[in-house]
């Protein structure tokens, strides 16, 4: 089997890119505390970047878990880091089509460089463009 092969094989074990799309115009719960339905997206959503990560030879380095949001700094193998921040779910399906992204200086660094956005599926190429030094586009 070929090494793509085996990191999307082992990717998929983590988390598939279908069982999110589950979650596309889902009506959330609300409340002051977040509703399992939404900690269980959120897990999924995060084993799916850490999939993604792992198949790519990148490393999920923080996770920041918040009130049906979460924002994630990926790390590479040269210590350069990109932020990844998904607003909150309860309101559209910016999880899935409007995630800001930029890089950043380390894993505290949540004001580093400028704002872009990215999908869902779009995630691998962008980060891949950020961490090279180029733009997302």
């Amino acid at each position: 089997m070929e090494q793509g092969a085996t990191a999307l094989k082992e990717e998929t074990k983590l988390a598939n890119i279908n069982e999110l799309k589950k979650y596309l115009d889902c009506e959330f719960s609300s409340g002051p505390y977040a509703g399992q339905d939404y900690l269980t997206f959120q897990t999924k959503y995060v084993n799916y970047l850490r999939g993604l990560c792992k198949s790519s030879g990148w490393e999920l380095a923080k996770v920041g878990r918040n009130h049906y949001c979460f924002s994630a700094f990926i790390k590479d193998g040269r210590g350069k880091y990109v932020y990844l921040s998904v607003s909150d779910v309860r309101f559209n399906n910016g999880w899935y089509n409007n995630i800001l992204i930029r890089t950043a200086a380390g894993d505290r660094d949540y004001t580093g460089g400028r704002n872009t956005y990215t999908t869902l599926p779009g995630i691998r190429d962008a980060v891949t463009r950020l961490l090279a030094g180029g733009a997302v586009s």
